[in-house]
């Protein structure tokens, strides 16, 4: 664990969370994104810097279209 990253538990199943390809869909277009889930319940965890940075952005590029 050297390399400073935060290890996220899920709620319900408190388990570690692991890196998992998601698929998002938005607006009709689906994009997929690896993110953290539970791999017991399957809940994915979506950071603040995630919602607000990276989703944020490609949200208003596809209303811009």
């Amino acid at each position: 664990m050297g390399e400073g990253r935060k290890i996220w538990r899920c709620a319900r199943c408190d388990r570690e969370l692991v890196a998992k390809k998601t698929i998002f869909t938005y607006m009709g277009l689906t994009l997929a994104h690896e993110v953290e889930a539970c791999p017991g319940c399957g809940k994915v965890f979506v950071s603040r810097e995630m919602a607000e940075g990276k989703m944020a952005e490609t949200e208003q590029q596809l209303e811009d279209k």
